[in-house]
């Protein structure tokens, strides 16, 4: 049964969820983190991008979070989506990101911040210089290289193409061989530096391999899937996590290009991540919390104004098509919208940004949301993702 939409009031009353950002879970939102400390006891700010696509930021993040370090964040626009804030640029001239000041001192460089950060408060487990470490630290670098090679310069001849794919799985079977040699998922025994410092690009890795070369990092590789699934039982690492399409079409802009191979399984992989279905990706494994929906509902409440006004199609059309897709989200009855909207839609549903905007399944919930409902009127896409830059994604429309 097609239903009306409900009005605003009537979907603020549907949903309760709350978090709080400052002693609650790891989320991107947050300001200020306290672990149940007090301010006073804050010595760290760390300055990252606003839309936690910066994965050295992710790296010092995770850090800081499963120490439980009380700190306060100061979010700084990343070049590919934005003017730099000459504040910023006062404190770091480079504008690099991350950066850190601790009891008034500023470090840029990730591995700088982790260094000068176990200094002050410990290691996590291993530090960073230990014996144990090093040779990891050494092994994710590696990997980093064989994957730009094979990602981020165009192939002119098969041959080509399937060597930067060998030299990648080369290194990554030299990832597996590490992880193997563990009693448990992790690279050393306990949870620690080694799989902080492996993990913003392993992430990335996963997503972007999957969408441009049709390669599945995760489902091929068991000592890494296991890896990944030890890791989204950690709620610091589930409130950092980002999904394939906000890697695909964020990494293009930060790397200076992402390049599809053409084949087969690629095209399937890149429609799917594009148009959905969305759950069942592997991007994510663990259950599906029960309030994800009511998470995604209350989040886009919050911003509708400033998401109605960057629409590119008359606020009054998309007002109502939004709605529409919020309801069929929270009662999962399909809501048709105005003619025309589909475009409205669909521009909505390729900008979401995780975690900023939502956690992961969320975001997932919201996206399918969009679409099922943009279908009821339309099959017109909405102006496309820029891969030169994502100034679509100007951090002045998403304040909070």
């Amino acid at each position: 049964m097609i239903i009306s939409p409900l009005s605003w009031s009537e979907l603020e009353t549907l949903t309760d969820f709350h978090r709080d950002p400052i002693h609650g879970p790891t989320n991107s939102q947050s300001r200020l983190r306290l672990f149940g400390q007090f301010e006073t006891d804050v010595r760290v700010t760390l300055y990252r991008d606003n839309h936690a696509w910066c994965p050295y930021c992710q790296k010092v993040w995770l850090w800081l979070e499963e120490k439980r370090i009380p700190y306060r964040i100061e979010k700084v626009t990343m070049f590919c989506y934005g003017q730099k804030e000459q504040w910023y640029k006062r404190i770091v001239p480079s504008g690099m990101l991350p950066a850190l000041e601790l009891d008034g001192r500023v470090i840029t460089e990730s591995d700088d911040i982790l260094l000068a950060l176990e200094r002050a408060f410990g290691p996590l487990e291993q530090a960073m210089t230990d014996p144990t470490v090093l040779p990891l630290r050494q092994l994710e670098r590696r990997l980093f290289r064989a994957w730009c090679t094979w990602l981020c310069y165009p192939t002119r001849s098969p041959r080509q193409e399937q060597g930067s794919r060998d030299q990648f799985i080369s290194v990554v079977t030299q990832v597996e061989e590490a992880l193997s040699h563990t009693p448990g998922p992790y690279f050393l025994e306990n949870f620690g530096t080694a799989d902080v410092v492996f993990t913003p690009y392993v992430e990335r890795m996963n997503a972007s391999l999957y969408y441009y070369k049709g390669y599945s990092l995760r489902e091929e590789n068991p000592h890494l899937s296991a890896w990944f699934d030890a890791m989204e039982s950690r709620p610091t690492y589930r409130g950092t996590q980002s999904d394939f399409h906000t890697h695909a079409h964020d990494l293009p802009p930060q790397m200076g290009g992402c390049y599809e191979n053409g084949t087969p399984q690629m095209e399937i992989n890149k429609a799917r991540v594009d148009n959905g279905p969305w759950m069942g990706l592997p991007d994510v494994t663990y259950p599906e919390p029960e309030f994800s929906r009511q998470e995604a509902l209350q989040r886009v409440i919050k911003h509708r104004n400033n998401i109605i006004r960057i629409n590119p199609v008359n606020d009054a059309t998309f007002d109502t098509a939004l709605r529409c897709a919020l309801t069929h989200l929270i009662t999962g009855k399909p809501c048709t919208p105005p003619p025309g909207s589909d475009i409205a839609l669909r521009y909505l549903r390729d900008r979401i940004s995780i975690p900023r905007d939502m956690s992961i399944y969320a975001g997932k919930r919201l996206r399918q949301a969009l679409e099922d409902t943009a279908a009821l009127v339309g099959e017109r896409q909405g102006p496309p993702i820029l891969l030169q830059h994502r100034r679509d994604q100007d951090p002045a429309n998403f304040a909070p």
